[in-house]
């Protein structure tokens, strides 16, 4: 049941009034509601006062009987500017000229509603998006199963080249469950969420600098994050790309990808793990030096630490690189403990016959392990080597790059790689992707395309939002709740439109970004 709100603007002392609903958001569980503003609040008489260009409007069109049609248009005003500064709409209709107004459809919904496709026809119904007409499943189907794998590698290599111009790309793997049969990219692996479900992987690659989602690739779900760089940096290469800069976290270290990734011309800025013995020779070299004043640094947001790099020649032909530790006494003492439950673990693994590929590293440097036919399998401890860990490692970080002589550079730019963390979070709880609901391979392919294509929109808008005070603590789903209430009332005949009145936090919105007039 529709009821009347009223609002006082504190600067002019002018009363709105809206016409407010309530309903139950059944995705929040909680209560919502809808407003539309009618006009202003005459103090004497207590009437509505319609703006004198929409009375006449809806005056004439009254008094002629016309028919009037409600659109929501408020989402719609935000998102295409979002597509339009970020260039994807000029992109998605050179690079799909008869598809790019029904996918524009499908990203405005997916950004807005974040729930399966098949609820998309309803709200094209109701809301304004690019394609205009109602979108029906059959269409959504149909487009899910005809897009061309070379319209999509086209789009990737001219948004590359967009986006990448002197940025750096965080490089990071997601897993996403799925029920699909038949699919052969859908596989049993190492799940990242904890379900016991086969899985597709999804390798992202994300500019720092842009803010903005830069390539993906997906793969089968039992390949190991290792080898999934090898594969990513295949793909690059075939779209033409120039080299990159890559930011990894320490899953990815390997002889073999920093081999490639300095075969290739690829700079990266990469995590390695302090148990590596070549990284432990310089800690040992440092490590009574490491706490003195002149190396003693603060980074924004993050504890204090010590710092120290070393020039690394790399491999037979000497690559350049720099290898930066990092030593914070607070984090040792962490470590210390967290050090002690890997320990038991990894013993529980020998034990139990149950041995981790991963961990094998770990089982031959602490573990004393002898098998006898008589006493069978015996797991000792191997004290010396643990105690040695602990009194020198415990508490050292190191980073590898090929680009940051300094220290703070290189970890400030290693630690901006929370941006990708972020993207997976929204992929999966903010757009309806943390089950894969399409079966056939190319249904899949085209359904993920969308989710990137969206995950550009969201981001863009998230950093506009962040960046302007009265809106930078509202989410992107909030930001688009609030522009709900902002519709367009056409009339039949010539009697035109009529576009509802936006409240303070919808002008603070439209103001973020740079949207002058509301048409």
């Amino acid at each position: 049941m529709a009821y009347l709100v009223h609002h006082k603007n504190k600067k002019t002392g002018v009363v709105y009034v809206f016409s407010a609903e309530s309903y139950w958001d059944k995705e929040k569980k909680a209560p919502r509601n809808r407003q539309v503003c009618l006009g202003k609040l005459d103090p004497e008489t207590g009437e509505i006062i319609p703006t004198r260009r929409k009375r006449k409007i809806v005056e004439r069109a009254v008094a002629a009987g016309a028919t009037a049609t409600t659109k929501v248009i408020g989402p719609s005003v935000i998102l295409s500017n979002v597509a339009k500064e970020t260039g994807l709409a000029t992109l998605l209709k050179r690079c799909f000229p008869e598809e790019h107004s029904d996918i524009l459809s499908l990203l405005y919904f997916i950004v807005q509603r974040g729930l399966p496709l098949s609820r998309c026809e309803s709200w094209s119904l109701s809301h304004r998006h690019p394609a205009g007409l109602p979108i029906a499943s059959q269409r959504i189907s149909e487009l899910l199963q005809t897009m061309k794998e070379d319209d999509r590698q086209r789009f990737h290599a001219l948004w590359l080249e967009k986006v990448l111009e002197h940025d750096y790309l965080c490089y990071d793997i997601t897993s996403i469950s799925s029920y699909a049969k038949g699919n052969e990219y859908i596989r049993y692996g190492y799940n990242r969420d904890g379900e016991k479900l086969p899985q597709l992987n999804l390798a992202l690659l994300f500019g720092q600098k842009s803010g903005l989602p830069a390539y993906y690739r997906r793969m089968q779900g039992n390949i190991t994050d290792v080898a999934t760089l090898h594969n990513t940096l295949d793909s690059l290469d075939s779209l033409g790309r120039r080299p990159v800069h890559v930011v990894l976290d320490r899953g990815f270290y390997s002889q073999a990808n920093v081999d490639e990734l300095l075969e290739s011309r690829h700079h990266f800025t990469m995590a390695v793990p302090s148990l590596r013995k070549w990284v432990q020779t310089y800690i040992d070299e440092h490590i009574d030096r490491i706490a003195l004043p002149q190396n003693y640094h603060k980074l924004e947001g993050a504890d204090p630490l010590f710092a120290v790099s070393v020039l690394h020649k790399w491999g037979p032909k000497r690559r350049r690189t720099y290898l930066h530790l990092y030593y914070n006494a607070k984090q040792a003492a962490v470590e210390f403990d967290q050090f002690t439950s890997d320990l038991l673990k990894y013993k529980e693994e020998i034990e139990s016959d149950k041995r981790v590929a991963a961990h094998e590293e770990y089982y031959e440097r602490f573990f004393i392990v002898k098998r006898t036919p008589k006493r069978g399998l015996s797991v000792k401890y191997n004290n010396e080597a643990i105690l040695k860990h602990r009194e020198r490692y415990a508490g050292f970080f190191c980073v590898l790059s090929t680009v940051f002589k300094d220290p703070m550079d290189a970890l400030r730019t290693y630690r901006q790689k929370d941006v990708i963390e972020n993207s997976f979070d929204d992929l999966k709880n903010q757009m309806d992707m943390k089950r894969l609901r399409v079966h056939s391979s190319a249904a899949m392919d085209t359904r993920i395309f969308l989710q990137f294509l969206a995950l550009i929109l969201l981001s863009h808008i998230r950093h506009v939002a962040q960046a302007h005070k009265p809106t930078q603590k509202l989410g992107v789903r909030e930001l688009m709740e609030h522009m709900e209430s902002i519709t367009q009332i056409t009339y039949s005949g010539r009697y035109g439109s009529v576009i509802t009145e936006a409240n303070p936090i919808q002008r603070e919105i439209l103001k973020a970004f740079g949207i002058e007039k509301l048409t």
